[in-house]
């Protein structure tokens, strides 16, 4: 028995990355005891993934789909929903027919800017994830709000989560005038990437990355993180997953909390 996950080229942007790695390890550590493995595809676009679910519901090649990389009026969960395919959103929708597993996104970036406030950094920068994800937006609009608190000023450069545009990220952020003394990464290969990039950190710039991973503890200095514990995450899916299969109400339910892991990368001022 399979559980569907999908993962488009310009959702993912660089395929299989730790996050991904970790939530798929969560949520088989959940299904795999009731006899269900999650099927991973990658696809090069989003009618590449319409047709997935579509071929997926004619053959009954999944049971249900997990729904990832969630945008603005996204399509996806009426379509799925259109095939007769159970599924279970990974974010916050408008969507009420599937139930939901929702992690604080803003929360995350208000405890990121408070945080810097407290070390005395008034520019802070941020490197975003693709805009039109809905929680590249919700991180936008706290970070933003707990900024006014704290009179920072914010810059924003979106990036890709890849390793080439958090370079690029940084190079921008930099030659702000003045330069930020703090930048917030959206992910983990795009903070590292930066992090080896010349840069002095944190006796430059201090970095802070949303979403922990080993590739934070072994870069040098070890990377400041946001931590949401991905694996927990991917074990609430996929329990969520057997309660629709069981014929559970839509409902939303959190994530896991977030901590700070304060490591080399921060320092004040």
């Amino acid at each position: 028995m399979l559980v569907g996950l999908v993962l488009t080229e310009n959702a993912a942007r660089v395929g299989v990355e730790p996050f991904f790695l970790e939530l798929i390890a969560g949520m088989e550590e959940a299904l795999t005891p009731h006899g269900i493995t999650v099927l991973l595809l990658v696809v090069p676009s989003a009618d590449a993934e319409r047709d997935t679910y579509r071929r997926w519901a004619s053959d009954r090649t999944v049971r249900a789909v997990v729904v990832v990389n969630l945008v603005h009026d996204d399509p996806r969960p009426a379509f799925v929903a259109s095939l007769g395919l159970p599924a279970v959103l990974a974010g916050r929708s408008a969507f009420d027919g599937f139930s939901r597993v929702v992690t604080d996104d803003a929360g995350a970036l208000t405890v990121a800017v408070d945080l810097l406030a407290s070390l005395g950094h008034r520019v802070v920068g941020r490197v975003t994830g693709p805009a039109d994800l809905v929680h590249t937006a919700d991180r936008t609009e706290a970070m933003v709000a707990a900024a006014g608190r704290h009179d920072i000023r914010v810059h924003l450069v979106e990036g890709d989560y890849s390793a080439s545009s958090g370079v690029r990220g940084i190079e921008e952020l930099l030659a702000v005038v003045p330069p930020p003394t703090a930048v917030i990464f959206d992910n983990d290969v795009m903070a590292v990437a930066a992090s080896r990039s010349g840069i002095d950190v944190p006796g430059q710039v201090s970095l802070l990355v949303h979403d922990d991973s080993p590739l934070c503890e072994l870069a040098v200095p070890p990377l400041a993180a946001l931590s949401i514990d991905v694996h927990e995450h991917g074990l609430t899916l996929g329990r969520v997953v057997l309660a629709a299969l069981d014929g559970a109400a839509p409902a939303e339910h959190p994530g896991p909390p977030v901590r700070v892991l304060r490591r080399a990368s921060i320092s004040p001022v």
